[in-house]
Order: structure tokens, then C-alpha cells, then sequence
């Protein structure tokens, strides 16, 4: 009986999945993207400069509405996706959509600075007070706020997948996998562990989870850079060749010549925006709930925060990740992160293994820390503070279910939830883009920039 459940929830997901991130969906993400850049006149490269001095605590005030820093902000938000969609996610996308794969990553990334910078700024300037007088910010409240009442359905619908969309199942089955292989430590074990230690934070709230993250992430991301780096340097001399790979696979490669061609193309392309959109998140909304409790008066500011994230992460942390793969020519395996591991081990024997087990776990439990505040956000605004409270302990659960489950089953369910929050996420930026574009014309006027 419980094998049939199973194999019926399997198929679901994997038809399911084929749907949401069909042509229709991978459309939206990179044309919203391209609009976004276009209409702002290529904002995220020409005010990069002023991002980063925002980023060092030159503007903060300490009296501004919000609940944490422009810092901790951007932490909390790089917890969430500086993870396992950047080590795991990667091994995917080559093992199934080939090095070329990377190439659309790298465009998704680019454009995905855009999409960032218009749905924070949205987030930042249509907050919404909750029972308890807090100001709270995220695709689900620009809706609402922004667009007005007739557009609720569509704030309700993000809310509804947000939860779902947003439990960090992916990154306890990741660990518990590697820890089971690598280690044999019991998957089950791993999952009650990773539960008792993220509920411990979370339980505190966002302040606590940025004040959290804030220590981890600048940490963890320096480890992994120079762990990569030295891999890759190793390997210098196949580096040229990998990046030629990349373009040339990007466009269907020698599947150019054969009869496959829409299909291989199809898939690379799929591949790169599916797992960059995974890691990045741009688009989905998850950045925008976290950029929504910065303290700040400009949102303009936040959303100059929140587009480094994208570019930090896809561009620079999963191209790291790309090059050690395609570099050391590890075969693939059944979870990816064991085959990204597998890499670091082959380039650095004897410590590789050690290192990057290091960096999983602190990657794994910052993403966990910062995707219960999603979720949890997401089940307040829909049953209110009281009540919505109380989906903490859904959330802690689903951490040890995801632990015994199969990776093609959990990308498939996360897949399918992530890509029915970019719907309205994208919809409404799209529809406030006039406002964001005002507010950014008044704030470099006033800044002279």
C-alpha cells in the first residue's frame, strides 16, 4: 500500500515538474530578466560601486523601519542560496544537461541581477504591518500592497507555494547522503540532528537568524572560493578547453549535427535556468522576503544590495563548482553532491573529502536556518501570526522526512513548488516595474549618481 502511495507521488511530481518548467516558465524568467535590465538601463553594473559602499554599513541608521541590517539582509538571503543548489545543483545540471548547461547559467545569473534589484526594492517599499505593529516585506505583500485587493489571489498563491517551496528538504537530503557514504552516519540520524540545531536558531526569529547567518556565510564562502581555487589551478591547463566546452555545448554542440537536436538543446537550456534558478533564486521571490526586513527609509537601497547576490552566487560560487567537475572528470553519481565531493577528494588527496564535508554542513544548515524564515513568513501571512506560527514545526519534520527520500523525488516536488512561486513573483514585479523605475530616479537624483 505504502509503495503504491510512493510510485503515485513520484509520478505526479515527475510529470508535474515537466509542466511548471516548460518553455512558458523559462520565458517568463529570462524575459522578465532582460526587461528588467533594459528598462533600468543596465542598472546592476553601473551601480555597482555604490552597492558595495551601501553594503558596508555607510548608510545604515539604526532608527529605520525593518527588523535587521543591509548586511544581514544580504547574508540571510546568501544562506539561502549560497547552498547546496551551488555544490549539488551544479553536479545536476552537467550530469544532465551537459557542461553547456553552465553557459545558461551564467545568462540567468546576469539577468537575475535585474530581477533581483526590481522585486527587493518592491518589497522594500511595499511593506505591510502585522498583528504585532513589525513591518514585513515579500512578493505576497508588494502584491497585495502594490497592485491592490483584486490582486490578493494572486499574493495567496505565492504564500501557499512559498510554503511548500521553501522547507530546505534538498539540503538535509544532501548532507545525509554524503554523511551516509562517506561516513556511514544514518541518513535518519543526520535529520534529526540538522532539526534539533536549525530549530534551535529559528526559533528566534529573523533577528536571531541573521545575526546567525551574518558569521556563518562571509566565512563559508571565503573556505570554499580558496578550496576552489586551488583545485582549479591544479587544473589550469584543461581550463581553456572546459570554457570553450561551455559555449559551444551551450548551443547544442555536435547534437547541432544529429537528429536530436531540439531535444539536447532543449535540455541543456532547461537545465542551466532550472538549477540557476534553484541556486540564485532570482525571480522565485525567497530574496525579496529577506530584503523586506532590512532597516531602511530608500528601498532603492536594498535593492542595490540584493542584486550582488545573484552575481556572487551563480556567476562566481557555481562556476567555481563547474570548473572542479568538468576539471577533474569525475564520473557522475546518484546524489550530486557525492560527485562534487568526489571531485575535491581526486584534486586534494587525503583532505579534499575533509574540507568540503566542512563546507557542506555550513552550507546545508545555513540554507536550512534562512528557508525557515521563508516558509514560516509565508504561513503567517496566510493564517496569521498566531497560528502561522505553529507551520515551525512542519517545517522542523520535513528536514528529517527529506532525509530518507530519493534526490529525483525531492528536486521534482521543490521543483515543481519553486517554479509556481515565480508566477506571481514575476507578475507583479512586472506590473510595479513603473513604480521601482520612479523611485530609482528620485534616489540617484538626490544621491547624484
Amino acid at each position: 500500500m505504502l509503495d503504491n502511495i510512493a510510485s503515485a507521488f513520484d509520478s505526479f511530481f515527475a510529470t508535474a515538474v515537466d509542466y511548471a518548467w516548460g518553455i512558458p516558465l523559462i520565458v517568463l524568467l529570462i524575459g522578465a530578466g532582460l526587461y528588467f535590465t533594459i528598462v533600468g538601463r543596465f542598472l546592476p553594473f553601473r551601480a555597482l560601486k555604490h552597492a558595495v559602499r551601501i553594503l558596508t554599513g555607510k548608510f545604515d541608521n539604526p532608527d529605520d523601519p525593518g527588523e535587521i541590517s543591509h548586511f544581514q539582509a544580504l547574508s540571510s538571503a546568501l544562506s539561502a542560496t549560497i547552498g547546496m543548489g551551488n555544490i549539488a545543483g551544479v553536479a545536476v545540471a552537467v550530469s544532465m544537461g551537459g557542461s553547456g548547461a553552465i553557459f545558461w547559467m551564467w545568462i540567468a545569473g546576469l539577468v537575475g541581477m535585474s530581477t533581483k534589484f526590481f522585486t527587493c526594492t518592491l518589497a522594500c517599499l511595499y511593506r505591510k504591518k502585522d498583528e504585532r505593529g513589525v513591518e514585513q516585506g515579500g512578493p505576497m505583500y508588494y502584491i497585495e500592497v502594490g497592485l491592490g485587493r483584486y490582486f490578493k489571489p494572486l499574493a495567496v498563491m505565492f504564500a501557499v507555494f512559498g510554503m511548500f517551496g521553501c522547507l530546505a528538504m534538498f539540503q538535509t537530503n544532501q548532507l545525509s547522503g554524503l554523511l551516509y557514504a562517506d561516513w556511514g552516519i544514518s541518513r535518519l540520524g543526520t535529520g534529526i540532528v540538522s532539526s534539533l540545531i536549525v530549530g534551535t536558531v529559528i526559533l528566534g526569529g529573523i533577528v536571531r537568524v541573521g545575526q546567525v547567518t551574518s558569521k556563518i556565510v562571509p566565512g563559508m564562502f571565503v573556505l570554499y572560493i580558496v578550496a576552489s581555487l586551488y583545485v582549479i589551478l591544479s587544473n589550469l591547463e584543461a581550463v581553456p578547453g572546459i570554457l570553450y566546452s561551455i559555449v559551444d555545448q551551450a548551443f547544442g554542440g555536435q547534437a547541432l549535427i544529429g537528429g536530436g537536436t531540439g531535444v539536447a538543446f532543449r535540455e541543456v537550456i532547461h537545465q542551466g535556468i532550472r538549477r540557476a534558478a534553484f541556486s540564485n533564486e532570482a525571480g522565485l521571490g525567497t530574496a525579496p522576503m529577506a530584503h523586506g526586513a532590512a532597516k531602511t527609509k530608500e528601498p532603492v537601497r536594498e535593492g542595490l544590495i540584493a542584486m550582488l547576490g545573484p552575481f556572487l552566487d551563480t556567476n562566481i560560487v557555481c562556476t567555481m563548482t563547474a570548473l572542479v567537475i568538468l576539471s577533474t572528470g569525475v564520473p557522475a553519481a546518484d546524489d550530486g553532491v557525492v560527485m562534487t565531493v568526489n571531485a575535491f577528494a581526486k584534486a586534494m588527496p587525503g583532505i579534499g573529502r575533509y574540507v568540503l564535508t566542512l563546507i557542506i554542513v555550513l552550507f546545508s544548515v545555513s540554507t536550512m536556518i534562512s528557508y525557515s524564515y521563508y516558509s514560516l513568513k509565508c504561513s503567517r501571512y496566510l493564517f496569521g501570526w498566531k497560528f502561522g506560527s505553529y507551520y515551525i514545526y512542519v517545517y522542523i519534520l520535513s528536514l528529517i522526512l527529506a532525509a530518507v527520500w530519493t534526490q529525483d523525488t525531492l528536486l521534482n516536488f521543490l521543483d515543481t513548488f519553486f517554479a509556481m512561486m515565480a508566477i506571481p513573483t514575476l507578475i507583479g514585479a512586472l506590473l510595479l516595474s513603473p513604480k521601482v523605475l520612479a523611485v530609482t530616479r528620485d534616489y540617484f537624483r538626490r544621491m547624484r549618481l
